[in-house]
């Protein structure tokens, strides 16, 4: 758990527990949900501030003691709290929307077909999003269809490639409400590993170094909005 936390503050015990969730809340402390959506916790495992450093004390603490966690979630009719991503992360679309990109990613995530993927939307009216395929699986595809391709760039650039991850987009878009489907997509066509800048060492996608370097990418994505 979060060192200003002190501890834990929601449980899964063995009597009353729910998979995915990271619990309900202790006896003794308290769980809300901003405004915004971040879980923040409030009692006395919950630290005072950090010391002698009273401008990041406010930025973690608010003025009545609820602990910011930087964890964007969602709480169920039983108590039952669902970290769903981070507050940081969070997609504000043109409309005012607010979007939890990992929500969508994971759902992407879950197809055989797609290694990672990073959902695009800040300021803009719809959301789009840039996914690197799964190799091995790709290439099973391609090469059980005969579908020609001579290295991880023209594999990408197929026509077949393409139409299938977009039948995965589609499925993965019946989950969410209209503004949170991903309107259009483009395939990350460089093989990367975990010496590349691109990746954390979990070989997990940087949001912002992706979104810097694929820049060209994006811009395509929306030049309808643009016109």
């Amino acid at each position: 758990g979060q060192t200003e936390c002190s501890g834990v503050a929601t449980i899964n015990t063995i009597e009353r527990n729910k998979i995915s969730t990271i619990g309900f809340t202790i006896p003794g402390a308290e769980t809300r949900l901003s405004a915004e959506g971040e879980i923040q916790l409030r009692g006395g495992h919950v630290f005072k501030g950090y010391w002698n450093n009273p401008a990041k004390t406010a930025e973690t603490l608010t003025e009545d003691g609820w602990l910011r966690t930087g964890d964007v979630g969602k709480v169920d009719n039983e108590g039952f709290y669902t970290i769903t991503g981070r507050i940081k992360d969070i997609i504000i679309t043109a409309g005012g929307k607010n979007i939890t990109p990992a929500e969508i990613e994971s759902a992407l995530k879950f197809s055989p077909y797609v290694s990672d993927a990073v959902v695009i939307g800040d300021k803009r009216k719809y959301l789009t999003c840039l996914i690197m395929i799964d190799q091995e699986n790709v290439e099973n595809f391609a090469q059980e269809r005969r579908i020609p391709f001579s290295d991880f760039a023209s594999l990408c650039a197929a026509p077949e490639v393409v139409a299938l991850i977009g039948e995965e987009v589609a499925k993965v878009n019946k989950q969410f409400a209209r503004v949170e489907q991903v309107k259009d997509f483009r395939l990350i066509n460089i093989l990367l590993t975990a010496e590349d800048d691109e990746l954390t060492p979990t070989m997990k996608l940087k949001r912002s170094f992706v979104e810097e370097k694929h820049k060209g990418l994006i811009d395509s994505m929306y030049r309808s909005e643009a016109a």
